[in-house]
């Protein structure tokens, strides 16, 4: 066997081991990779300039501007989580749905669409909507396997709904691949492709989902009604009136701000780092506008915030330009950025005092550390990889498979739904995907059609027992008398529903393309 293969191998095996033991995924990544490294560059089986590159990634790697969109957005998902509005939420729904059957379900779906909008780590959404979910739901008569099934899925959704963290890191990583891809083909000028490219993409099929995952409640609550029985009327003492008020005070706002960070990229009015800047802002004003006793200033601040994105995506639609701005204009900018700044000093005023602006900022200093950690440890993995010609030998195998490029990515599939078990998004993304990616796209696929199968093949994987994250995240938080195996029969019907859209996805990638084809 060739000497480059037998250390291509130590290098699999040897990360393996590490993460089987239960050695941290990124400093396993970089230290494994620089050891093989090593014993390549003793044996002249590696040439040290890839070593040397490494400045230069980590340099590249900070001044990327979509990854410093990562940290900013888990901000925004972190504080509608410290600041209980998911909570709210949840309420909010499910009182829309309350004399409905399986209303609590469909609850779960649509505040899980929401939650993975805003926080995109499956992880956090899944601990959430499990420690404020299933409580209700057994109380209500809810079968365990149905209430636990239901909250897993929902949990994984931040997988495919944009904005999501997942959909940014993928972007970036495929985002090079097809350049590698095109210049590989001969092609000088790359077309770029971008996260709003991606975005746009999964849109579509993301909103499908909850479609479906709702459909399956309605299902239930038709053939099954036992299983999802309605919630009690509201007491003849509460003013239903009042009753509908509050619901819209608590759905409306975090729905307006998540339209508009959305709204932003899709429309080009601002890049993904400049929206996600905006929803970390939003929600630190939902944030305080719950928690102060006068919300006045932080409802100000929120509007002003949304006032200056109208008002750039205005200026961004005038093709003409040259009348210049007027002094009532400016009078206008002048006077909406006062109250911005007067509505955030008093929002962060509010949730200092409510002990809340310090664990956001450590809960997002902690998971953005680890993001960036693994990414630096994958592109020391990558480089080594490369090095050792790597990229090219795969390449061989994909190209060289009978079927041509339709087995090439079943194969790529399966093999990323099988680490899914075992390795999280990130690792996959920052490791699997970049040396899959080149080959898969110079056999013609399309991008963005590939990054909405990886993520929505990583969510099934993430849902899927025995070995689910989600399913363990769940297991976590559910209360003894709930077993382990009512929890994967609840979840199997929601994994073939997972199956079932990606088949659909494979089937009619149009549902993938057509809205990025619009809007470009």
């Amino acid at each position: 066997m060739d000497t480059h293969i037998v250390l291509l191998v130590v290098l699999f095996f040897g990360l393996a081991s590490a993460i089987m033991a239960g050695f941290p995924v990124a400093f396993t990544l970089a230290g494994v990779s620089l050891v093989v490294g090593l014993i390549g560059l003793n044996m002249g089986l590696l040439d040290l300039s890839f070593l040397t590159l490494m400045p230069e990634r980590i340099y590249g790697t900070m001044q990327s501007e979509v990854l410093l969109a990562v940290p900013v957005f888990i901000a925004m998902g972190v504080m509608l989580e410290k600041s209980r509005i998911a909570e709210d939420l949840l309420e909010a729904m499910s009182g829309l749905f309350r004399n409905v059957r399986g209303g609590l379900g469909i609850s779960i779906a649509l505040v899980g669409a929401l939650l993975a909008a805003s926080t995109g780590i499956v992880g956090a959404t899944v601990v959430t909507m499990g420690l404020l979910s299933l409580p209700t739901m057994l109380k209500r008569g809810y079968d365990p396997g149905l209430a636990t099934g239901s909250i897993a899925a929902a949990g994984t959704l931040g997988q495919i709904i944009p904005p999501s963290i997942v959909l940014v890191l993928l972007a970036d990583v495929l985002s090079s691949s097809w350049q590698q891809a095109q210049l590989s083909m001969g092609i000088f000028s790359p077309e770029p492709l971008s996260v709003s490219d991606l975005f746009a993409g999964a849109l579509i099929p993301g909103l499908g989902l909850v479609l479906l995952y709702i459909l399956y409640q309605v299902a239930m609550a038709i053939f099954k009604p036992e299983s999802s029985p309605a919630e009690p009327p509201l007491a003849d003492h509460i003013d239903k009136a009042e009753h509908r008020k509050q619901l819209l005070k608590v759905f409306f706002p975090p729905i307006i701000l998540i339209l508009a960070v959305l709204g932003s990229i899709l429309a080009g009015v601002a890049t993904p780092t400049e929206a996600a800047a905006v929803g970390a802002v939003g929600a630190f004003f939902l944030g305080a506008l719950k928690l102060s006793d006068k919300p006045l200033l932080p409802l100000l601040g929120l509007f002003s915030l949304l006032s200056l994105l109208l008002i750039a995506g205005w200026n961004n639609s005038q093709v003409d330009n040259s009348t210049g701005t007027s002094t009532f204009e400016y009078a206008l900018y002048v006077g909406i950025s006062l109250c911005f700044l007067v509505g955030l000093w008093t929002t962060l005023r509010v949730l200092w005092r409510k002990k809340i602006i310090q664990p956001v900022m450590e809960s997002t200093v902690r998971v953005s550390s680890m993001v960036y950690t693994i990414l630096i440890g994958a592109a020391l993995f990558s480089l080594v990889f490369r090095g050792l010609g790597g990229d090219e030998l795969v390449q061989d195998f994909l190209t060289g498979l009978s079927g041509g490029k339709w087995t090439a990515f079943a194969v790529v599939m399966i093999v990323m739904f099988l680490l899914g078990f075992f390795l999280d998004f990130i690792e996959i993304t920052f490791v699997v995907v970049p040396i899959v990616a080149p080959a898969l796209l110079q056999m013609g696929i399309d991008p963005i059609w590939l990054g909405v199968m990886m993520a929505m093949n990583l969510q099934t994987s993430f849902l899927t027992p025995p070995f689910g994250f989600a399913l363990f995240y769940l297991r976590g938080v559910s209360p003894d008398s709930i077993k382990t195996t009512q929890i994967y029969r609840g979840v199997i019907p929601f994994v073939l529903i997972q199956i079932a859209a990606l088949y659909l996805l494979w089937q009619f990638p149009g549902i993938v393309t057509w809205l990025p084809g619009i809007l470009g």
